[in-house]
């Protein structure tokens, strides 16, 4: 067998492993999930009369928030996915299983690539839930197949891209407790982007800000794509955050990884 298929082998093996751990710790995946659904009730139920006549006028209510603000929770249950790899990876570090896995005969990419797809997988069943979610509490998409397509390729481009920096954030954390807090920041930037209320709205600071990150483009064309409203730039602008960040986050990753644990 060669080289290569013997890292695809040793990742399946990472991945069933990390898929038995998601079966074992279901509280785990129900905490990401249920986040960004508490958010979508809430901003709906509670804020989203006053915020949809924002919008829409008169004629706006909740209905028309719904489908605003969407989006921008389904990129919050991806953040929340990838905080929960953090955790994990910051537990394979502190417990020793590494240390065991580095004496053995198995590729050292393939126990981050297990990682990283075990989350990928993670992440796609809570977008399924949240999204189910929303379709229930009035969240009507007007997206035809291909739409569908290119905004699930989108999201799994971020997924990836926020997975991969996540992992990095949970090898270079010192303990458990650090790598799920340090990615926490990621939750808000829906927060700060276009995720809940249009740029336009924000104080000028704010608003540059809120303009110039990596969730606001990925919202737009995700809103774009699955609305039909205009995307101009913004997919391209997307798919370069999603590609600079999955990179720069793989090879942080795997120079932590393959450092000397004496050092």
């Amino acid at each position: 067998m060669t080289a290569l298929g013997l890292t695809a082998t040793d990742s399946a093996t990472m991945l069933r492993r990390n898929l038995r751990h998601m079966l074992r710790y279901p509280s785990m995946t129900l905490m990401l999930v249920g986040m960004p659904v508490i958010f979508l009730l809430l901003f709906v139920y509670v804020f989203g009369g006053a915020l949809g006549a924002g919008l829409g006028g008169a004629s706006g209510g909740r209905a028309e928030y719904a489908a605003y603000v969407t989006p921008g929770i389904i990129l919050m249950t991806i953040a929340a996915s990838a905080q929960g790899t953090a955790v994990s990876v910051a537990m394979d570090m502190t417990e020793g299983i590494v240390a065991r896995f580095r004496t053995m005969a198995i590729a050292r990419s393939a126990v981050l690539t297990g990682h990283v797809v075990g989350s990928l997988i993670q992440a796609a069943l809570s977008m399924a839930v949240v999204l189910g979610v929303a379709l229930l509490i009035g969240f009507r998409p007007n997206a035809g197949a291909v739409e569908w397509l290119a905004a699930a390729g989108l999201l799994m481009l971020f997924a990836l891209a926020l997975t991969w920096l996540t992992v990095a954030l949970g090898l270079v954390a010192d303990s458990v407790e650090t790598a799920s807090n340090t990615p926490m920041p990621l939750m808000l930037l829906p927060l700060l982007g276009s995720g809940f209320v249009p740029t336009d709205s924000m104080p000028a600071g704010l608003r540059w800000f809120a303009e110039y990150q990596p969730f606001t483009p990925t919202i737009e064309t995700l809103r774009g794509l699955l609305l039909g409203s205009p995307i101009g730039n913004g997919a391209v602008i997307a798919i370069a955050w999603c590609a600079g960040i999955t990179l720069a986050s793989f090879l942080w990753a795997m120079r932590l990884y393959n450092r000397d644990p004496k050092a």
